[in-house]
């Protein structure tokens, strides 16, 4: 979030007008955006799934690449996720709670927007423990634009960096027969010259990976939970 060990709040939206398997559009304010998630993987396996099967629903590489020019970094990182885009759309524009899915993530909160409630910024505040006793924290404003459902832009307006930019990528795929989705999180940083700029590299490769895992394993949880939701509603699966 969209998502990292950033000093900026993403916020933006743009949403055409197209029904979801929620039934609800995702034009409209907020849409979507309450649903409860799910952190706690024990606490929602059905009873059927051993400990094999989740090892092995459980394993998912992460790719990451890095380019530097002077002291600015460009990381990507993206993952293979065994659902469809819908689902994971929902997780990452589920904005207030983000800090409750994403590891590093401790703040995630909308703010009001100057240019009224159809735009989203956010303020996020990451943390992170460097070699168990140095405390890396970063505070960040971002403005949030969707183009639902494949991308969401985001853009620091103020925050512990000097520049801040990204996006979600978010890819349709078919594997044997199944829907899939190849979900990518590209960000552009340049620290300040007060921030060294390997430590802020090292946070940010262990948490794009920590994090593109965590929403990985969310996005299972709720798949695998479909056959019984009809049950119970979202709020009486989720321990959030």
């Amino acid at each position: 979030m969209a998502q990292d060990v950033t000093d900026s709040n993403p916020t933006a939206q743009t949403s055409p007008a197209q029904p979801n398997p929620d039934g609800i559009r995702p034009d409209q304010p907020n849409a979507g955006r309450n649903a409860p998630l799910t952190q706690k993987a024990d606490d929602q396996w059905p009873e059927n799934q051993s400990q094999d099967d989740r090892e092995v629903v459980f394993a998912c590489p992460v790719e990451l690449s890095t380019k530097a020019q002077g002291r600015q970094r460009e990381l990507c990182a993206s993952i293979e996720i065994p659902c469809p885009v819908d689902p994971v759309w929902r997780i990452l524009t589920n904005y207030d709670r983000l800090a409750d899915i994403v590891p590093n993530l401790t703040v995630s909160r909308r703010l009001p927007h100057p240019e009224g409630e159809h735009k989203v910024r956010l303020e996020q505040v990451a943390s992170q423990t460097i070699l168990k006793k140095v405390d890396f924290s970063a505070r960040v404003v971002l403005d949030m634009e969707e183009d639902y459902p494949h991308k969401i832009h985001f853009a620091m307006v103020e925050g512990d960096f000097k520049m801040m930019k990204g996006h979600w990528m978010l890819e349709s795929l078919e594997v044997e027969g199944k829907a899939h989705t190849r979900l990518s999180y590209c960000l552009v940083i340049l620290p300040k010259l007060t921030m060294p700029i390997q430590l802020v590299e090292k946070c940010l490769h262990k948490d794009l990976k920590t994090n593109l895992e965590a929403i990985y394993r969310v996005a299972i949880l709720r798949s695998l939970a479909e056959p019984i939701a009809t049950q119970f509603s979202d709020d009486a699966l989720s321990p959030i």
